[in-house]
């Protein structure tokens, strides 16, 4: 099962479980985003509709931040112009976590969630696995054999 949306001014395939980065959204409620422009929605195998409008696909946020840095030079030659600007434009990254259409609901499995350990204990166990990482690195870590280079002579320039 997959849908095909509209975000952003861009489209997007999705299928429940998917992670997709659309253009800055708004954390909505809850964390939750609905994408009511529904395209199209596949229902089955080789089966492919236009939806009512009752399909909708749900996501979380799962995270938010600036993309890579996009250079834009402007430059005109023979005038001595040049201008140079840097642009980072940001996403939303959203975990489809439900399709729904024509009375189906198709959910994402559940993500287990992750459990917090106290500073202390985590500070520990980070310690210990810097020092066995350190350890092996030396391990490893051996004198390579110098090897003689051989000079060649140049050739000598006749008169």
């Amino acid at each position: 099962m997959y849908a095909v949306i509209r975000a952003g001014g861009k489209q997007y395939r999705v299928a429940p479980g998917d992670v997709i980065r659309v253009e800055s959204q708004g954390t909505g409620t809850d964390g939750k985003i609905e994408f009511s422009d529904v395209l199209a929605v596949s229902a089955g195998e080789g089966q492919i509709g236009r939806p009512q409008s009752d399909a909708r696909v749900v996501g979380e946020v799962v995270e938010q931040g600036r993309g890579k840095k996009i250079l834009v030079f402007h430059y005109k030659r023979k005038k001595q112009y040049k201008k140079l600007r840097g642009h980072r434009q940001p996403f939303t990254a959203v975990r489809i976590t439900e399709i729904a259409f024509d009375g189906q609901k198709f959910a994402a499995p559940e993500l287990p969630k992750k459990i917090a350990k106290p500073k202390k204990e985590a500070h520990a166990e980070a310690g210990e696995v810097k020092v066995e990482a350190k350890a092996k690195a030396a391990a490893k870590k051996k004198a390579a054999p110098k090897k003689a280079v051989a000079k060649k002579a140049s050739p000598k320039k006749k008169k």
